[in-house]
């Protein structure tokens, strides 16, 4: 048998349907939204958290590493060579200024007390170019002295035909054979030393 036209029963019940559904649709909404926001809050105050944490477990690794870990013995920029520090220098000033530069840093213009030593830098002095060290002639000619007063013991340094004080030359540098006398007032690159800062345990 065909339908009959719907009566007002029917229309109640799904307008209550539609009601149901659309109160239902609202709610999810509703829960979206405050999903959302719950979500946006912890993820602000989570980043606040971590970054105070890692900060506290930043300071936790800083404070309970071995010391010898943190330890620098040498200033950024020197060179750590067998219990001293060397700074070789990226411009050239004359013997007297290379001096005063290196006192200004609390080091002096090198001064060489090895054989070891004198290796390292004059192999490094190559890569650079001329440099000054810590050696000179000035009180009195022919009887080369070190900045510390300490006379020169050592002669198989000097590159061939040096010291020849052609031009009145009373500074040492590294020249690429060996020593080489100079004339004090060029300017040339320059090495300090200062000894290296012990660690303490």
């Amino acid at each position: 048998q065909g339908q009959g036209p719907a009566g007002p029963l029917d229309f109640l019940s799904s307008g209550r349907q539609d009601c149901h559904r659309s109160i239902t649709i609202l709610q999810l909404i509703s829960l979206v939204l405050l999903a959302a926001l719950l979500v946006a809050v912890l993820v602000k105050d989570l980043k606040a958290g971590l970054i105070h944490v890692h900060g506290d477990h930043c300071m936790f690794n800083l404070t309970h590493l071995p010391t010898d870990h943190l330890c620098r013995p040498c200033p950024w920029d020197w060179t750590l060579f067998q219990g001293n520090c060397y700074f070789f220098s990226t411009f050239q000033q004359n013997w007297k200024e290379s001096l005063i530069a290196c006192e200004e840093v609390g080091a002096q213009l090198v001064v060489i007390k090895s054989h070891e030593e004198q290796s390292f830098l004059q192999q490094t002095s190559k890569k650079i170019g001329y440099v000054w060290m810590g050696l000179s002639d000035m009180k009195q000619e022919g009887k080369w002295v070190w900045l510390d007063g300490s006379p020169l013991k050592w002669s198989q340094y000097w590159a061939p035909g040096e010291p020849n004080n052609v031009y009145d030359e009373d500074c040492a540098d590294f020249s690429d054979n060996g020593w080489n006398d100079n004339t004090c007032s060029l300017e040339k690159f320059w090495i300090c030393k200062k000894p290296a800062s012990p660690c303490s345990r």
